[in-house]
């Protein structure tokens, strides 16, 4: 391309920009704008972008998306102009204070910090989101200009590899279009998602752009017939409106086919009417009700679809009136009711919500950036743990719940009442037991529904466990439980270390270091830190350890061959029937126990391990250890299976039971298991905090099937809400 065929180009789109910005800009905003031009045309000169586009081109119509789609001032597009110089060098941030002004150039060089960070490393991508959430509380113009920035990107992508086109989709898809669509530019994540869509979903894309152009004509006249008798009655009333009708996303139709599971055509709601009121801001919400009676007088209204966001918004802010009616022909038809003020927030989201700052409705996106900065601020090792604790918080569909004081709290659909702990205060979360909902014991993984009243039943005695994970549906409650974990393994690694060096001091073992290595192979350990683990929860016999390292030989010269067992351990009586176990087919006579960590009862799957004094004992093969003893010591391992026996023999089991402390709990379990069930009880403990009881029962059963139907009848109490067989786990 000539350079008179550069300027030209540069030029129509400068003047284009400028047409963009007419009475929006100050004369002072205009001369900074026309020296950023300059400025950018002399730095780039020439240059092109990855798409073949000039750069001097790229940052105009970045700067026009600013002002057409974002509605932003003077002072974001010089940014925008500008927005590439420090992170490619060509400026610092001192130049630009110098040459425009220090907002500018604060602007300027937090999306520097942003770009420095896109990574060649996918997993960087969430530090890249860390600086993009934290540089709202600082400048929103930041993230807007970075949004337009993206936006541009996409609408150029077709000149990009096919690799680029999915990877760029892919980041804009699940990052960028939420963020988006949770500041309230819908527009902007719309398109965002249409054009991911076209790169990674090309074949659905095209087929629903060609069914929609083919039904343009036939989709205006039913919108034409639609909105006439709308029109003329809100005439009649004296209200100042507008009506649009408005087809919906390609992607959310797309959406729409693949949760409904039908076909394009038999997608009901393919396009949206809103009407658009000229309200005082005192009379918006009279106004929009009344406009939903005139329209449902017109039109048969679908109850289940009305959504009111008029009395309580969306807590980016989006203040709207929905319902579905059934139009001409028998189709539903989506209304969206609102005032001009409405509107422009939904339309240009945090640009409007700024615009609009102090209004009581529009105070809700303010909450949610001081969340995700309180999420992001939290300390997040795994970086793609981050991006997926942001991707939470970008909710899509809100349920609206109460304190037992009436505060209104938001949450994702699907939260629980972990959720609503963690949210309350992280103390809160970290000690919940369950909660009352509307006055009605329920226990922490409950789902909550709009409307609850929820008060947190806590106990000092409570700490998180790994399955709460499984339990909450917010960033805040998973990034809260991670931590808790991460430092609840910190301080068990500290005390294993602490007891493995104390061990070592007493056996007079200097070399701690090489000590450590030596047992980290022996034991097949991928570091120290499973060593400390497994020490601070008893999993390993430190006086074995100490003959492994004095001897440092084979555990094979402690280890008596089978028949050495054998001979040793005939004379022993035995602990069970003779006929009750079978152990290996070549052995008569061998003395057995079963293991007391697993407790292995009659119908379990089952083996054996040779010990050096204690005979056989016999695993459950679900048995915690089993993996350890199979893989280390798989020579000393024997099969073991179960003969019915002659003789009634009864197996000791541990039971445990949780559920609401009800009166009379206790004997209704007593009475289930001595007198309905027959079944011998050694001991009942019970422990009882905040409405839950916690019980451990030691009983004996005669076989697994006699267990199953124990634990069925158990869980059938009224109050009982989980009856489970204690493992080695849950017992330590």
């Amino acid at each position: 391309m000539s350079k008179d065929a550069e300027k030209r180009i540069i030029l129509n789109r400068y003047r284009g920009l400028l047409r963009s910005c007419r009475g929006c800009i100050t004369s002072d905003d205009k001369r900074l704008i026309s020296k950023a031009i300059k400025e950018v045309t002399q730095l780039y000169d020439g240059r092109l972008t990855d798409t073949g586009k000039l750069y001097v081109v790229h940052f105009i119509d970045v700067a026009r998306i600013c002002v057409d789609e974002i509605e932003l001032g003077g002072t974001a597009v010089v940014a925008a102009l500008l927005h590439d110089t420090i992170a490619t060098g060509l400026l610092t941030k001192a130049d630009i204070e110098n040459r425009y002004n220090p907002t500018i150039a604060s602007i300027v060089d937090g999306l520097a910090r942003i770009e420095s960070l896109t990574p060649k490393d996918p997993s960087k991508q969430a530090e890249n989101f860390r600086e993009l959430i934290l540089s709202l509380s600082t400048d929103a113009r930041v993230v807007l200009i970075k949004l337009a920035d993206r936006l541009e990107q996409m609408r150029s992508l077709s000149a990009l590899p096919t690799d680029k086109q999915l990877k760029v989709s892919w980041e804009t898809f699940h990052l960028y279009a939420p963020l988006a669509h949770r500041l309230g530019l819908y527009n902007l994540k719309s398109e965002l998602e249409d054009l991911s869509m076209k790169y990674t979903n090309g074949e659905d894309y095209r087929m629903i752009v060609r069914k929609l152009k083919n039904s343009t004509t036939r989709r205006n006249k039913f919108i034409r017939e639609f909105i006439e008798p709308i029109e003329v009655e809100l005439k009649n009333r004296g209200l100042d409106f507008e009506i649009k009708g408005r087809t919906k996303s390609i992607y959310s139709i797309w959406k729409k086919m693949q949760r409904q599971g039908v076909e394009f055509n038999q997608v009901l709601d393919v396009f949206a009417i809103r009407v658009i009121l000229n309200s005082k801001p005192e009379h918006e919400k009279a106004d929009c009700w009344q406009v939903y009676s005139i329209i449902t007088d017109s039109y048969t209204p679908n109850p289940d679809r009305l959504r009111d966001w008029i009395s309580v918004p969306k807590s980016n802010g989006y203040e709207s009136l929905h319902t579905t009616v059934v139009g001409p022909e028998g189709k539903w038809v989506e209304v969206q009711i609102r005032s001009q003020r409405m509107d422009e927030v939904a339309e240009r989201g945090l640009a409007a919500h700024w615009k609009y700052k102090g209004v009581k409705q529009d105070k809700g996106l303010d909450h949610w950036v001081e969340k995700v900065r309180e999420l992001l601020e939290a300390p997040v090792t795994d970086p793609e743990e981050l991006v997926d604790q942001f991707k939470l918080n970008l909710y899509h569909k809100e349920i609206f719940t109460f304190t037992p004081n009436g505060d209104l709290r938001k949450f994702p659909l699907g939260a629980t009442v972990l959720d609503f702990a963690f949210d309350i205060h992280s103390d809160v979360g970290s000690k919940c037991v369950g909660a009352r909902v509307n006055n009605r014991n329920v226990p922490i993984k409950q789902p909550l529904k709009s409307g609850d009243v929820v008060e947190i039943v806590t106990s000092k005695n409570q700490k998180p466990s790994a399955d709460w994970l499984q339990h909450v549906s917010t960033g805040k409650a998973k990034a809260k439980i991670r931590q808790c974990l991460r430092d609840d393994r910190n301080k068990q690694l500290s005390l294993g270390k602490e007891m493995l060096y104390r061990r070592l001091k007493n056996w007079k073992i200097t070399d701690t270091n090489g000590a450590i290595n030596t047992l980290e192979k022996h034991l097949k350990l991928k570091n120290s830190a499973e060593l400390f683990e497994l020490i601070s929860l008893d999993r390993i016999n430190l006086t074995e350890l100490k003959g492994v390292l004095e001897r440092d030989e084979d555990l094979e010269a402690e280890i008596l061959s089978p028949e050495t067992v054998k001979t040793k351990m005939q004379p022993e009586r035995e602990r069970l029937p003779s006929d009750y176990l079978i152990i290996d087919e070549k052995l008569e006579g061998i003395d057995y126990k079963l293991a007391k960590c697993c407790k292995p009862i009659f119908g379990d799957k089952v083996f054996g391990f040779v010990t050096i004094n204690d005979g056989v004992k016999v695993h459950r093969t679900s048995c915690p250890n089993a993996a350890q003893l199979h893989e280390k010591y798989g020579y000393r391992v024997v099969n073991v299976r179960w003969k019915k026996s002659t003789v009634d023999t009864s197996f000791q089991t541990v039971v445990k039971v949780v559920g609401l402390d009800e009166l009379g709990i206790a004997s209704k379990i007593s009475e289930l298991i001595s007198n309905d069930m027959g079944v011998n009880m050694r001991s009942f403990s019970m422990e009882s905090s905040n409405g839950m009881f916690e019980g451990r029962l030691q009983l004996y059963v005669s076989d697994t099937k006699h267990l199953e139907t124990l634990l069925y009848r158990l869980t059938q109490i009224k109050g009982v809400q989980k009856a489970v067989r204690v493992g080695w786990d849950e017992k330590h």
